[in-house]
Formats: C-alpha cells, structure tokens, sequence
C-alpha cells in the first residue's frame, strides 16, 4: 500500500545528485513488510556504468542486504518512472509494486530519452536509435537446449 514518506525518500535521494552529481536527478527505495531494505540514486557518471541508474542502484542494495536475487514481496518507490531497462530489471526481481512520480515526458523535458526508448519499443524495435536484427539462431539455440537438458536454478 502506497505510503508518501516513501515517496519522499526516494526524492531526497534524487535530491543528492543536484549536488554531488553523481548523475541524473533519479532516486529509488525498496521497502519490504513497511521497511526500507535499500536505497539508490543514480550513479552513472560516478562508476562510469551506463547501468547505475537509481533503481538498479537500489536492486542490487535490496538483493545484497536480504541474500536473495528474489525481491518478490517488496514494492519499489522511485522519483521517475523507470526506463525500460530498469522496468526489466524490476521484473527480473519478481517486485510487483511500483509506485512513481515523474513522467518519461518529464525526463525528456529536462533531456532524458526515457520516452525516445519507449518509442523505439513501441515501433516494433527499429528506430533511428538501435536496429536489431536476428541471425544464425542454428548457432545460438544447441546452448539453451543443453541448459535446458540440464539442472539448473531459473531466476
């Protein structure tokens, strides 16, 4: 259930970067049972990690800080609402609350490509951005056959 402390303090870790700029202005917090387990702001320009967007900042806070790579259970607050790539990672983690405030529309306002992602996703995947092509899946589909044959965790 919605809970605007939360909210709040996903704002005040956005707010960190309008002065350590460590990035972007997107903050995230992960709570579990009414509880923070993690916290994150966007880290891109400090790691130099495209990746290191406020909420995979915070997932990977979440999954270290509880031993799982499971976050089912948890819901995530987060200033903005996430890029497509942070969506996925959400997914990956079985969290199946998120709760935002700003808009793609409000990132791009402020230069962002959140909504030019969406966009590219919604045109069936090409775009001026990024094509992607499919080739040799002969090649690439005896691996997936052979992990599936085999015993392993699936996540």
């Amino acid at each position: 259930m919605y809970q605007t402390r939360f909210m709040k303090q996903a704002a005040a870790a956005a707010a960190v970067n309008l002065t350590q700029q460590d990035g972007g202005p997107f903050g995230c917090v992960i709570v579990k049972d009414g509880a923070v387990v993690a916290t994150g702001h966007n880290r891109v320009l400090a790691d130099c990690d495209p990746t290191a967007h406020g909420e995979v900042v915070a997932l990977r806070a979440a999954g270290a800080a509880l031993g799982t790579h499971d976050l089912g259970g948890c819901e995530l607050y987060t200033n903005a609402m996430p890029c497509p790539m942070c969506l996925a990672a959400i997914m990956w983690a079985n969290i199946r609350v998120v709760y935002y405030g700003n808009t793609a529309a409000d990132a791009a306002a402020i230069g962002f490509r959140d909504a030019a992602m969406y966009d590219f996703i919604e045109h069936h995947l090409q775009g001026d951005a990024l094509t992607l092509v499919q080739h040799d899946r002969g090649l690439t589909l005896p691996v997936f056959e052979a992990y599936k044959k085999a015993s392993h965790q699936l996540y």
